[in-house]
């Protein structure tokens, strides 16, 4: 049995997140990859493992994965058998041979998001983006943010989840970045809790529309709050976009904005 480092693509809207369910009829990343292993060698046992969750709807830039699996193939076979065995919007960009020690979600040390809000109406990129049609103050977002960034308790941004036993979370960057087509929100943290990004971004937006404010946010992050599960942003427009190990340096700016930013 070998362990194999797997950075993965996918554009979620067909699937209901990365985990596998219950109901072996539901799609999931997880489970099509470990059909795609089973298609390679029938008898080996299979093990996949994901740096984290993400929910039903959302995309990866560069998910990471370890495969536990019985093959004699090259990295780079591997790697091409997957892929020929796996629909078109899930691809393996990496396959390595890694250390059996090595673990996808506990050796991360960051996880990083993106999310599209798009500036206008669009056709094409319509699976990819939140269309916000209201003007969005982008200064005042950048100054909401702020208040986010640290050590501080996400409560009032996310459900309960039997697999949560804190709700504090250090998150590194929030940075707001802007394109002719799009607003980026880029967040770097230890990690995410069920939701959480999407109602950062939620409520990011009503502050650029002028609904809330800085302030705001910072009650939120200090007493329990049903607002932003009232402002969950679509999942259409979030990816994942990298999972950071041996506290590599963190992407920062244009880099981390797909699509060269156009749509």
């Amino acid at each position: 049995m070998r362990r194999y480092k797997l950075t993965i693509q996918y554009i979620g809207t067909r699937y209901h997140g990365w985990q596998m369910q219950r109901d072996k009829n539901t799609r999931t990343i997880q489970g099509a990859i470990a059909n795609a292993a089973k298609e390679v060698n029938t008898k080996s046992p299979i093990s996949v493992y994901g740096s984290g969750r993400t929910d039903s709807g959302v995309h990866a830039l560069a998910q990471v994965a370890h495969l536990d699996f019985d093959t004699k193939l090259t990295p780079k076979m591997l790697q091409r058998a997957l892929n020929d065995n796996l629909p078109s919007d899930i691809n393996i960009i990496n396959c390595e041979l890694v250390d059996s020690n090595f673990h996808a979600r506990k050796d991360a040390t960051q996880r990083s998001y993106v999310y599209l809000v798009a500036r206008h109406r669009t056709a094409f990129g319509k699976p990819y983006v939140w269309w916000v049609k209201e003007h969005l103050n982008i200064e005042a977002m950048r100054k909401a943010a702020k208040e986010m960034v640290g050590l501080k308790n996400f409560q009032s941004f996310t459900d309960p989840d039997a697999e949560t036993t804190s709700t504090m979370v250090n998150l590194t960057v929030v940075d707001i970045l802007e394109t002719p087509d799009l607003i980026v929100i880029h967040l770097v943290g230890s990690h995410f809790l069920w939701k959480m990004v999407r109602r950062i971004v939620g409520t990011l937006v009503e502050v650029g529309k002028g609904a809330l404010t800085a302030n705001d946010i910072n009650s939120f992050l200090q007493h329990p709050s049903e607002i932003p599960s009232t402002l969950t942003a679509p999942s259409s427009g979030l990816f994942l976009q990298h999972i950071y190990y041996n506290n590599e340096p963190i992407e920062r700016g244009n880099d981390v904005i797909p699509f060269g930013g156009r749509l």
